[in-house]
């Protein structure tokens, strides 16, 4: 009989490591971005509807 216990404990972690790589990235990203030379914004009309 498959251990459920374990294969959810299993899932969760890697769940887990998942969501952190992924709010790694964002932070390096964020961090370019602060770090980048200053670039022109647009602000674009919002159309109403």
């Amino acid at each position: 009989m498959p251990d459920y216990k374990e294969m959810y404990l299993h899932l969760m972690r890697n769940t887990e490591k998942a969501i952190q790589i992924l709010i790694e990235a964002q932070r390096d990203c964020e961090e370019m971005y602060l770090c980048a030379s200053e670039s022109k914004l647009t602000v674009l009309d919002q159309e109403e509807p």
